[in-house]
């Protein structure tokens, strides 16, 4: 690796953008392009203003126009520019150009990067408030084939197209600066691409990292410290553990979503999924092809035991994943909150899978002391939608009764209202359930799980007791066998 990187600069704890430019631009090896469209040349300007660049930058463009666009990159067969596609191929083409036209033998120190961006600003109409996607594809050691990569997605919070130019340049130069100088700390590179920038006027909302120098990192973790660091209030990575735009992947969908611990995913989980998906894709709206299920997490179950347990959490997603699931961590205690989220991306319709607890809890008036209009405020944003509960029959452990939306027991104050959604078909049984898996709880299984007690394999779906033994997923808190005292020895 370039020595030239190791080296200590005498800035201060947060090094201004100038600070940051300057010391990049009198890098003598790091040298590569910007690509940047949508909103003008915002993170080359840093460079160019700062001095010293002509060392550093072998191109900047903005290909503004379409048609140009389109020329340099090809065409967008969907029409839309502002993705990760776009993103992908612009990082590609760049790098390219630049391992064609520069000769290694004349620059055998010289580390190559490319920069893009592909952002929509604020429109006139300012019912969007504007998002996009930077990109940093680029090498720490000269003789390094396969490149790292940094991806992630914006989302604009302020009302000025100007203003959010403005942040764009800031956040595109604290991404190239923690690229290269923070790339074996991921951590603090996620949180320094907001020096200089306030939490209230930039979301990223996602990120991966790529490449030999990221081989170490899990990002489903990265996605884990968006949350943890108030970055964004949901993220979402898929069955092969890369993290996932929520927009992307819910824009426009039917959603289907069942919140849980997951810790570990038990056959009634799965039983409660499979069944309220059958119920779900019959709806007469519902089109199977353009439907999404989404396995949730909410950041407060993390926290149940205390402070989040990382290694905790992976267990828990790695076996959602190797299900072949989609799952989302968020920060919506309450369902009228993910509902909300929802339907940020999608007017069709949603469907949330619980079980007969879960649905008490609802209309439970102590969550929505905070709000104004208190549980009717809370009701009007969960079911205005085309939403539908499908609901986990229950048994009660100590009658035997089986408890469905027809028996369920609510506040006094609350049955005229549980009467109206139920009437109205809002709530609707889940009825061919699996009556011998019934008591099977997740927290039973991992309490047998830790504490080497037997039966706990037949409480999981198939295949999942293999994967806890084989990774030892679990198992960091697992009781030993007390060991047998020595016999003692007789005078």
């Amino acid at each position: 690796m370039a020595t030239v990187l190791t080296k200590e600069f005498a800035f201060e704890n947060i090094p201004s953008i100038k600070a940051k430019t300057l010391r990049i631009n009198l890098n003598p090896d790091i040298y590569g392009t910007f690509a940047e469209i949508g909103a003008g040349q915002e993170t080359a300007r840093h460079f160019f203003r700062s001095g010293g660049a002509s060392g550093t930058i072998a191109k900047a463009m903005s290909a503004y126009d379409k048609a140009f666009s389109d020329a340099i990159y090809g065409t967008e067969k969907d029409g839309r520019y502002v993705t990760q596609a776009r993103l992908k191929t612009m990082l590609s083409h760049e790098m390219q150009l630049m391992e064609e036209r520069i000769d290694r033998e004349e620059h055998p120190d010289r580390l190559f990067f490319s920069y893009a961006n592909t952002v929509a600003t604020i429109d006139f109409s300012k019912r969007y408030k504007g998002h996009g996607w930077l990109g940093m594809r680029f090498q720490l050691d000269p003789k390094q084939k396969e490149f790292d990569e940094i991806i992630l997605h914006v989302r604009f919070k302020q009302n000025e197209a100007r203003l959010q130019q403005e942040t764009l340049g800031t956040v595109g130069v604290n991404l190239i600066y923690g690229a290269f100088y923070k790339y074996h700390k991921p951590r603090k590179l996620l949180k320094y691409l907001y020096d200089h920038i306030d939490r209230d006027t930039l979301e990223i909302d996602m990120i991966n990292f790529s490449g030999p120098n990221f081989e170490h990192v899990d990002n489903r973790l990265m996605s884990l410290q968006l949350i943890r660091n108030d970055m964004t209030d949901a993220v979402m990575f898929g069955a092969d553990g890369n993290n996932l735009l929520p927009a992307a992947k819910l824009y426009k969908k039917n959603i289907l979503a069942m919140r849980g611990s997951f810790r570990p995913v038990t056959k009634v989980n799965m039983d409660m999924f499979r069944k309220s998906y059958d119920i779900f894709i019959r709806e007469p709206s519902v089109e199977e092809d353009n439907s999404i299920v989404i396995f949730e997490i909410t950041l407060s179950n993390l926290r149940a035991s205390g402070e989040i347990d990382e290694r905790d959490f992976l267990d828990r997603a790695e076996l959602l994943c190797s299900l072949g699931h989609n799952v989302m961590i968020s920060k919506f205690q309450e369902y009228f909150k993910l509902v909300e989220y929802f339907s940020n991306y999608t007017k069709a319709k949603v469907g949330l899978t619980m079980g007969v607890n879960n649905l008490v809890d609802i209309f439970d008036e102590k969550y929505y002391r905070h709000l104004s209009g208190g549980i009717l405020e809370a009701f009007g944003k969960l079911f205005f939608k085309d939403l539908k509960v499908y609901l986990y029959p229950m048994k009660n452990h100590e009658t035997g009764q089986i408890m469905t939306s027809n028996n369920i027991k609510v506040h006094p104050r609350m049955k005229e209202l549980y009467k109206f959604f139920k009437y109205n078909g809002k709530v609707m049984d889940i009825i061919d359930y699996d009556p011998e898996i019934m008591h099977i709880f997740s927290r039973d299984v991992l309490k047998k799980l830790t504490s080497g007690e037997d039966g706990w394999e037949e409480m999981l779906p198939e295949g999942i007791a293999d994967t806890i033994k084989k990774k030892k997923l679990f198992m960091q808190n697992v009781e030993k066998p007390k060991e047998k005292a020595a016999p003692k020895e007789k005078a």
